[in-house]
């Protein structure tokens, strides 16, 4: 196992195939720049910049199973991970053609006991859209907003810092205009991007809110009638009831690779300031989410409980958007 300086990881039809009270969950976390980030071996040397070890907590705990043949695809990629298992996944940058310089497509797979990869899920930021929108398709070759594969999609602010992630729903502000058996969108996540916490030269610093998972292993939902009820609103006001708040593993500095290195256990090959691996602020040994490089245009996601496969993609497509505002 290696651990890397904060490496960034890259890697396309339709793909196939109990919590405790109050939000908290067995084993996992409790309700509530300029620089590259390299990898460490797990002698102690460094091979760029990333933050430490994790602890004693193994990180490649056994496969979540795949979906299974005939399966809703839907369904799976909205559900939750199980319990004390690790969905490893790549995702494919194509920035192939004319626009894809610009508007690349990325293509989520999840990888099997075997090796064999399994398609998942494609993305796409949108033209001519006054924020960043990326659009979440089950299709890799229809990423349309009106298409029959359309699962949910990611927004931006603005200035590119803040971004939420929707499921297909209908917004509530067009709900005039729709039929009656529509139903109105859910709000999957929300995620903040800060100004480096060690100035330019310095990790991002992510947070990361979430509805929390009920008894039953199913999602609150989280479903605003207006701006005040969103959760980036939420968030703003601490009023957390019923939430999951997360936030990045914040990189320790090597002297000896003068650099910024997070242990990836070998799932990071490249040194990157995209890098990055999502904890509980009180769990700091459970890892949610870890995104890294491993070639030019591949990138690895492993992701664990409370996150769905299409948290955990949505949450990366916002990491390769532009956040001047952030560098």
């Amino acid at each position: 196992n290696e651990k890397v300086a904060n490496p960034r990881l890259p890697m396309g039809g339709r793909s196939t195939g109990a919590s405790l009270p109050g939000g908290h969950w067995e084993g996992g976390p409790r309700e509530t720049g300029a620089a590259t980030i390299a990898l460490e071996s797990s002698e102690g040397r460094r091979a760029g910049a990333g933050a430490g070890d994790i602890g004693k907590v193994p990180h490649f705990l056994p496969h979540a199973p795949g979906p299974q043949p005939g399966e809703d695809m839907e369904a799976y990629v909205l559900r939750p991970a199980p319990r004390c298992r690790t969905v490893q996944c790549v995702i494919s940058r194509d920035k192939r053609g004319v626009d894809k310089g610009i508007f690349p497509f990325y293509y989520l797979y999840l990888e099997g006991p075997d090796g064999r990869k399994h398609f998942l899920l494609a993305g796409r930021k949108r033209k001519r859209s006054k924020t960043s929108n990326y659009l979440i398709s089950l299709d890799s070759t229809d990423l349309s907003r009106d298409g029959d594969n359309f699962v949910g999609k990611v927004r931006s602010n603005v200035l590119g810092t803040k971004f939420t992630i929707f499921d297909n729903g209908v917004n509530p502000e067009k709900k005039t205009f729709m039929p009656q058996s529509a139903r109105i969108r859910e709000e999957l996540g929300a995620v903040c991007y800060e100004t480096n916490v060690l100035g330019f030269q310095g990790p991002r610093k992510m947070i990361i809110i979430i509805p929390g998972i009920d008894s039953q292993n199913q999602r609150l939902k989280v479903q605003p009638q207006n701006e005040q009820e969103s959760l980036l609103s939420r968030l703003q006001r601490g009023a957390s009831e019923g939430l999951v708040l997360l936030q990045n593993k914040a990189p320790s500095w090597s002297y000896e690779s003068r650099a910024y290195v997070l242990n990836f256990h070998g799932r990071v090959t490249r040194a990157s300031v995209k890098n990055f691996q999502i904890v509980h602020p009180d769990n700091p040994d459970y890892l949610v989410l870890q995104f890294g490089r491993v070639a030019p245009d591949t990138f690895t996601m492993d992701f664990r409980f409370p996150l769905c496969p299409l948290q955990a993609f949505a949450i990366c497509l916002s990491s390769f958007d532009g956040k001047l505002a952030c560098e």
